[in-house]
Parts: C-alpha cells; structure tokens; sequence
C-alpha cells in the first residue's frame, strides 16, 4: 500500500519550504517596517466564531466532529484575529496592528475529489481605525508588499461594499440574491432575462459596467440617485483615489504616477462582513489575470464577539502564498535550490567524535549564520568527498584523534547543484 495526504492536501518539501519562507520573508519585513506585530490563533475553532454571524458559509468550513460543540477548521483568518481581539486582548490601546502567516482549510466547489483544501496565506489586520487615511494605508501596504516581491505588472480592482448593497437594494427582495450573482459574474444573459421592469434591468446593465478608470466610473454613477450614505461612501471613495495618486506622485521609488487602480462598483466579495471597501489584487505577469490576494472593511465584525457589543472598526487583506508562489517561480524570481551547508565536520576516529561535536559547535557560533552538519559514520573518505560536492558543501573539517583538525576545500566540478529534496 503507497501511504499519500489525504484528499486536498499536499506536503511542502524543503524547496517548496525554501520557497515559501523567501516570500514570506519579505512580506514580514514590509509588515515590520509598518509597525505590524505578528499574531498567531487556533486552527481550531468554534463553528459559530467561524462563520462570523453568518457572513462564512457553514458549507465552507471543514468540521470536526465532537461531542461537546460544533468545531471547524479555520477557512480565513480575519475572524479568528477579530475573535482574539476583543476577548485576549480586551483592554488594549487602538489602533492594533497585527499580521500573520498560516494555513487555512476550506471546502472549494468542484467535482475534483482532490480539489486542494489547506492553503497557505499572509496578510494584516488595522483594528481600531476608521476613515480613508487607515483604508490607505492597508492598500498601500499591500502595493509595498507585492513591490517587495519584485512584482510589477499587477493592478487593484477596487470595489465599496455599502455602494454595491445600496444600488441593490432597489431590486425586489425574492430576486435579488440572483441579480447580485449575475453582476459579480457578469453575467448578462441572466440579467436580460430576470422577471425585471426596464427601468431595474437598465439599473442593472449600468451596475455591470461601473468598471474601468476611476474617472469613468466615478462620472457613471453619479449618474444614479444616490441617497445620503451612498454619496458620502462615494466622497470616501474619490478622497482615497486621490491621496494614493498624490503618494506615488510624490515617491521616487514608484514606477508611475498613478497607482495601479481598477474601480469597480460591482465588485462582491464571497464573504459578507464586508462594510466598505473592498479589494482584490490581481497580477497579470503570466498574460492571464490571476488574483493573488483579497481584502476589505469590517466595521461590524469584532462587535459581533465583544462582550458588551461594543463596535470597532477593521479593515484587512490578504494574500494568497500559492497564488505568488507561481507567479514568482514563472518569473525566476524564487531560490532555484535549498541552502547549501557550509561545513561537514568528519571525525576520524572514535575517540574524536566529542572533538567534532565541539568544532562544529565552534563554527555554528560564529557572527554570521553557518551551516554545520556532522558526518554519522559508515561512509570511506571517497563516499564522503562525494557526498560532499553533491550537496555543495564547502569544506571539510576531519577531526583528528587529538582533536585538530585538517580543513579540506571541496571542489564541485562534474556535480550538478543539489536540488533534488
């Protein structure tokens, strides 16, 4: 019998490893640079905590069965962070920073009984702030984080969630559930032939092209009646477009003058809690739009878990490792092999293995980082010089009985770069 993961799931070998850790490297070292602290929750939660009042489909989550209380696997972090927030850290000053790298489980649609279900994701949390100055900084976080990453053909399409809610709520109830599906697909067969008046169905063909340049889209809407809160999102909406523009004009390091906005007022995320923005970034370095992260506000969650109801704003994204994952490796952007060690310590005879113990432990303390590992025994000074280069390693210590040792430089000609775990 051949042992596999189970269904949905993978093993990370020490490349894959490699490869991850270097992303994530550089998405902590933004996070850091922002004033962010990392954050760590249970992979096990509460049902209930996890569908967030609703907002998570329960379909979504994977459960595990117990006799006490409904449990699942957490499908995205947010909740659990805001879950956190108000119960662990109850008492704190505002605004929290918090980001996090972790696994997530969720059941995706599909016929594939090997459809993945563990994946891997980085992102923030802004807790405590409201308004466009704490909405921009998220956003230009993550355009710093995916800079970092040496990616530079990719774009925001950015939508507002109260905005889309409104401009919905004008269609009767029974079908608005199929109308908010045929926009968010864009879909327009579907729209021309729900049971609507001309004037909702012409409602409904604007609602599917308020998408493009922040200038059109701003001029189409503006075109429909808006209500009081709805111009007021949409104010909120042309003061953070203009102050994300005005930072990449006035910043060197950036490549254009504007930043890489799409609006998108029809824009409707899978989750619910959403509040106001709403975001997905989407990366067109592969010729084919591939969206590698997604965020947005959640005015209402944390209340939601707070004892006394009380309500704090959030706002958050993520990013998706495996989705930056391919577009790096197309690039040639990620580590092509694991690290190579720098020193195998090979004691000669039996009365010098404390001495190697002890000289490896000498070169492990050195200022800069080193690489040490010991030879185990078993293998003539052939079989070691060949083990040696195979791996790149780059010297050899033989410890001599008395405990000196003979340091031996390992040439690497005729072997190929060691990238087979």
């Amino acid at each position: 019998m051949v042992y596999q993961p189970p269904a949905g799931a993978r093993d990370l070998l020490p490349l894959d490893v490699a490869q991850k850790c270097w992303i994530e490297e550089r998405l902590q070292q933004v996070f850091d640079r922002w004033g962010y602290h990392r954050i760590i929750t249970s992979t096990l939660e509460r049902l209930d905590t996890l569908m967030a009042g609703g907002a998570i489909q329960r379909s979504a989550v994977i459960q595990l069965q117990d006799a006490q209380e409904e449990l699942g696997l957490r499908p995205e972090l947010t909740a659990s962070i805001a879950r956190t927030a108000v119960t662990r850290m109850a008492g704190s000053t505002y605004p929290q920073r918090l980001y996090y790298h972790a696994n997530v489980f969720s059941r995706t649609k599909g016929s594939s009984l090997n459809r993945q279900q563990e994946f891997y994701q980085s992102g923030i949390e802004l807790l405590g702030s409201s308004g466009f100055l704490a909405d921009a900084e998220v956003l230009l976080v993550l355009a710093e984080c995916l800079n970092q990453l040496g990616l530079s053909d990719w774009c925001l399409v950015l939508g507002e969630a109260g905005i889309a809610r409104s401009l919905l709520s004008t269609f009767p109830e029974a079908i608005q559930d199929q109308v908010r599906q045929a926009i968010a697909h864009l879909d327009r067969v579907t729209i021309d032939t729900l049971p609507l008046s001309p004037e909702l169905q012409e409602r409904a063909r604007i609602m599917l092209d308020l998408r493009g340049r922040p200038t059109d889209v701003l001029q189409q809407v503006g075109s429909l009646e808006l209500d009081f809160p709805q111009k007021e999102a949409l104010n909120h909406l042309k003061s953070l477009i203009l102050l994300l523009d005005e930072y990449y004009s006035v910043s060197a390091s950036k490549s254009t003058a504007k930043f890489p906005l799409i609006l998108d007022l029809s824009l409707l995320q899978t989750i619910d809690y959403y509040t106001g923005i709403v975001f997905e970034v989407v990366s067109n370095t592969n010729m084919q739009p591939q969206i590698l992260g997604r965020g947005g506000r959640y005015d209402q969650l944390l209340e939601l878990y707070h004892p006394q109801r009380v309500k704090i704003p959030g706002i958050g994204f993520m990013l998706n490792i495996e989705d930056l994952h391919q577009v790096l490796l197309a690039n040639n952007q990620l580590p092509q092999a694991i690290p190579a060690n720098n020193w195998l310590v090979v004691p000669q005879t039996p009365q010098a293995y404390a001495a190697a113990f002890s000289y490896a432990e000498k070169l492990r303390n050195s200022v800069h980082l080193v690489r040490v590992e010991i030879d185990l025994g078993g293998r003539d000074p052939l079989e070691i010089r060949e083990y040696a280069r195979r791996r790149c390693i780059q010297q050899i210590a033989w410890i001599k009985t008395t405990g000196s040792p003979i340091i031996e430089p390992v040439t690497a000609e005729h072997v190929a770069p060691y990238i087979d775990i």
